[in-house]
């Protein structure tokens, strides 16, 4: 039977691997923990994620990573973007250049600024690479509720063999070639989703909601094609449909760290209860350094960032973007214009 790896047993990882494996196909989940792959192996059950939800008994954990990755056609890395690389070194030792590998984790490398599929090039000898993105909450597809995402690579057989081992009954999957623009969609919303749990923490309506999730979206447009990514993609699950959902489900860390600032709290304090990483904090400071890099205006981006990352006030943060002189709309007639004082 084909084999899939899942590397990563956070609440994605273990969703994926639980997704696979009940579609009646052989996948191995690895832990870096092993009393976590234990557990998984012997209760069903992830004892950090989702304890009140069991796994398939078809599903196997491992500790260890030559055990899960070697031979499997077909290897998707969900780990946090912090160490991406260094997993992605260690399985260099054991893939071979035939494999595909997929990036699950929506994130960009401090510093460097690269993306994890650029990660996954450098540091191993797979060819096709590529990268899994779209609207899932992870819980939401644990459960069994209906749900997509999209597959992106250069490779065309990457993405109809990635299809195959990965669609479910509830779980759809769509190609993309737009491997830059899927991955930097995914990344950057988490940035716009921060934003917007301020304002839910804030308790503002369904209007400032909309206004920034548009405006975001076009933000993110703005320095994906400066990039050289299709603008296309944005419009996809990749695109709004992911901002969508992250930006207005409780269940998004991203969001649930805007909004717990909202209230008040630490950025420290917000981490610890959240107990998983949210890629949006570390993603802010790339962005930003971007967006500065290639002289894209992002002032959403910006805000969340100087809000993370400078102290700003949230209420300062909100009155900064809505004093911002008048500009035009579209994404080709990004300047400003004088409203006459009355």
């Amino acid at each position: 039977m084909t084999k899939v790896a899942v590397l990563g047993g956070g609440s994605f990882g273990t969703t994926l691997a639980h997704t696979v494996a009940s579609a009646g196909r052989a996948c191995t989940l690895w832990s870096r923990d092993e009393e976590v792959a234990r557990k998984i192996n012997e209760t069903h059950r992830n004892p950090r994620y989702f304890q009140d939800r069991p796994l398939s008994p078809d599903l196997r954990a491992t500790s260890n990573l030559e055990e899960a990755a070697k031979d499997a056609p077909l290897v998707v890395v969900a780990v946090a973007s912090s160490g991406f690389r260094e997993v992605a070194r260690a399985l260099g030792d054991f893939v071979r250049g035939d494999q595909v590998i997929l990036s699950a984790t929506k994130g960009l490398e401090p510093r460097t600024h690269k993306r994890m599929s650029e990660l996954l090039r450098e540091e191993t000898c797979a060819k096709k690479v590529g990268a899994l993105s779209g609207p899932n909450i992870a819980r939401e597809i644990l459960d069994g509720q209906p749900a997509a995402t999209v597959v992106a690579s250069r490779f065309r057989d990457a993405i109809e063999l990635s299809a195959e081992l990965l669609h479910a009954p509830r779980f759809r999957i769509y190609g993309n070639d737009d491997l830059l623009g899927v991955e930097l969609a995914g990344a950057l919303k988490n940035v716009i989703a921060i934003a917007s749990g301020v304002l839910t923490g804030l308790g503002l309506g369904d209007n400032a909601r909309s206004l920034l999730i548009t405006r975001g979206l076009a933000e993110i447009q703005r320095l994906g094609v400066k990039l050289g990514a299709d603008p296309l993609t944005f419009s996809g699950l990749a695109g709004i449909g992911d901002l969508l959902v992250t930006c207005t489900s409780p269940l998004s860390r991203n969001h649930r760290v805007g909004a717990g600032l909202a209230k008040g709290e630490t950025l420290e304090a917000i981490v610890e209860r959240l107990g998983e990483v949210a890629e949006g904090i570390n993603t802010a400071r790339v962005c930003k350094e971007l967006a500065a890099e290639h002289g894209v205006a992002m002032p959403i981006a910006e805000g969340v960032y100087k809000l993370l990352h400078e102290g700003l006030a949230v209420r300062d943060a909100l009155e900064d973007l809505m004093q911002r002189r008048p500009r035009y709309e579209a994404i080709d007639l990004d300047y400003s214009f004088e409203v006459p004082r009355r």
